[in-house]
């Protein structure tokens, strides 16, 4: 298929690896966390989206916060994140290796690591180049109620 911008420089405009030793920890932050970007813009000439790592803590949890307009995926690599939700944060769901995670436009949410004694460690993956973080000041629910994923498209009985 022709390039539809014409022709390009593509040793240039092409492929680009970040090692993982050289992200930039330069980005807004959340209290608990520690973000760092590996594609944007500035680093990779990323147009729609933003990619880093997240990593918190043994024991922590991040302040409520959203993202504004974007959509968030985050990819658990290792440990175990509690995540909590909504209004007040009243909703919670846990996630392990190997699962991902989507967060919607606007939702106040919380991340958590579930472990006390290892460091909870994600990719993040954002639907902009805006870099969004709404930190929310929210009197967290005493009572949360557990949510379980319903696929809806291969729903099935159990």
């Amino acid at each position: 298929m022709a390039d539809p911008q014409g022709a390009r420089d593509w040793r240039h405009d092409g492929v680009k690896v970040i090692p993982g030793s050289e992200l930039d920890s330069n980005t807004p932050q959340t209290p608990g966390m520690n973000r760092a970007a590996a594609i944007n813009f500035a680093r990779a000439g990323a147009q729609k989206l933003w990619a880093g790592t997240v990593t918190i803590h043994a024991n922590a949890k991040t302040g409520a916060h959203h993202h504004g307009a974007l959509e968030s995926v985050i990819y658990v690599v290792r440990g175990r994140a509690r995540m909590r939700w909504g209004e007040r944060l009243e909703y919670t769901a846990e996630a392990g290796p190997g699962d991902f995670i989507f967060v919607p436009p606007f939702v106040p949410h919380q991340e958590i690591n579930a472990s006390t004694n290892e460091p909870l460690e994600c990719v993040l993956v954002r639907s902009d180049q805006e870099a969004v973080v709404v930190n929310l000041d929210i009197a967290a629910a005493e009572r949360v109620e557990e949510v379980h994923w319903t696929d809806p498209i291969h729903r099935h009985d159990h």
